[in-house]
């Protein structure tokens, strides 16, 4: 249609496209403030809500005591194991002390040294004690820490238990709560749509244009970016199923409208051919004249073959002769492009013969 447009209102139109494009973009931003703030209206959920907090609390208060009986269990446990340590390696010294002094009194065979005989014997029998209570402070400790891990773990398995049925309860109401926003998002969104389908039903060629497509353009926007990102899946059978409903409205309203547009096809074909010319409008005419196709019928035809005056199709008139010149011209032309006479009323017969105005 760009081709039937002076430059000026094509550059005026190209202008209005962008007013269209900027009144939507800033019905975006809006309505994007405006979903964003949606989510806010329900209150934040925490695991602490759904929990019993007379059943909850003893228990975190135990688990936490018990971990703290169990890291001093532990310091005492490596306390203990390092006393048993220095236990052991001064007893193992002593004994390998005495063991050499005993080869060496073995081999001298004096008897002064019988006395120091019984004191390094007493001496390691001290160690042996020694090591004998460390041995006994380590598993004491060992004892200790693990009654502290065990209590700890009884308590943290309770606790655990309280906690997964609180977050099944959490699990629960949060998608109860992206329904609810869904809800919400879509009383926003669908009367959007339905606004937007009757303005380009009804006034997508009115004086207003630009906004009625920024408007539209707007509500397409909210309606797949704002409302259907966020359709609860259910395991993926609530998005097929509206899937399905969607492409079942738009097939149905696309087989209608190719049926509705078939219908007045034959009924304007079935129209005397002046009259169909009268109806078609002069800008629609020029711009399926641009594009090879017939202005009646829509059908490509031949445009630059001189012999055809009418389509072969739906036999609308294309050609005919200026009635002043009669230099061959385009019917639909208000002058002719020859001596600049203008075209006689669509209500007149074309000067040079013609053909029947029904349909072929």
């Amino acid at each position: 249609m760009s081709k039937a447009l002076r430059l000026s209102e094509k550059w005026f139109r190209r202008g209005l496209w962008l007013v269209a494009f900027v009144f939507a973009g800033f019905l975006i931003g809006l309505g994007g403030t405006v979903v964003g703030d949606l989510p806010k209206v329900e209150a934040p959920l925490q695991l602490d809500d759904f929990l019993d907090p007379q059943a909850v609390q003893p228990l975190r208060a135990q688990v936490k005591a018990a971990r703290e009986v169990q890291e001093q269990a532990q310091a005492a446990l490596e306390q203990a194991q390092l006393q048993r340590s220095r236990a052991l390696s001064e007893a193992r010294a002593e004994r390998e002390s005495f063991n050499q002094w005993l080869a060496t009194r073995s081999a001298t065979q004096r008897a002064e040294h019988d006395p120091e005989v019984l004191a390094r014997t007493r001496r390691l029998d001290v160690l042996k004690e020694g090591e004998r209570r460390a041995h006994q402070a380590v598993e004491a400790q060992e004892q200790a820490l693990l009654d502290a891990r065990q209590g700890a773990d009884r308590a943290l398995r309770r606790l655990e238990a309280l906690e997964r049925e609180g977050r099944e309860r959490l699990a629960a109401e949060q998608r109860r709560v992206e329904l609810r926003v869904f809800l919400y998002r879509l009383a926003l969104t669908l009367p959007l749509l339905v606004a937007a389908g009757w303005l380009f039903a009804r006034k997508r060629k009115s004086t207003w244009w630009p906004f009625v497509w920024g408007f539209i353009f707007f509500a397409l926007f909210a309606f797949f970016v704002e409302l259907v990102p966020y359709l609860p899946s259910y395991g993926g059978y609530v998005r097929y199923a509206v899937g399905i409903v969607v492409t079942v409205l738009v097939g149905r309203y696309a087989i209608l409208a190719l049926n509705r547009y078939l219908e007045r096809q034959r009924q304007a074909e079935s129209l005397p051919d002046a009259q169909r010319r009268r109806d078609l409008g002069y800008d629609a005419a020029l711009a399926r004249l641009g594009k090879g196709v017939c202005p009646g019928c829509e059908r490509p035809v031949d445009l630059k073959n001189e012999t055809i005056d009418f389509c072969p199709h739906c036999g609308i008139g294309l050609f005919e002769r200026c009635g002043a010149c009669s230099t061959r011209k385009s019917a639909f032309a208000r002058f002719c492009h020859a001596c600049g006479t203008a075209a006689a009323p669509a209500t007149e017969a074309p000067a040079a013969g013609g053909a029947p105005g029904g349909p072929a």
